[in-house]
């Protein structure tokens, strides 16, 4: 089992960055692919980017490649998000998402474990 805790929203203007940090508990951490999804008020949960145990390898939705990043720091049981270039469309509870499957999926069914969320809202 592995327990997640989002940090690092708020509010930032357009064009502006965050920096996302999910905390996950002790000496499992690294044996479990993580991901990030958000949601929008109205919508439904949607993949952001995941990336494997081993950072060696990253996956990010066609919407947000090139401005977010995803990270990790196994030595930290911390995974990040780096958000660049944000835009008002990227406004949601974004989650933290660990998996023990031997893949990266964009699925969110195929994640066990879930952060409680942190809000990203971007103003115009």
């Amino acid at each position: 089992q592995v327990q997640l805790v989002e940090s690092g929203g708020g509010l930032v203007q357009a064009g502006g960055s965050l920096r996302l940090s999910c905390a996950a508990s002790g000496r499992t951490f690294s044996g479990y692919h993580m991901g990030w999804f958000r949601q929008a008020p109205g919508k439904e949960r949607e993949f952001v980017a995941a990336i494997t145990w081993s950072g060696g390898s990253t996956s990010y939705a066609d919407s947000v490649k090139g401005r977010f990043t995803i990270s990790r720091d196994n030595g930290k049981n911390t995974v990040y998000l780096q958000m660049n270039s944000l835009k008002p469309e990227d406004t949601a509870v974004y989650y933290c998402a660990a998996t023990q499957r031997g893949w990266l999926s964009r699925r969110s069914n195929e994640y066990e474990y879930w952060g409680q969320g942190t809000q990203v809202t971007v103003s115009s």
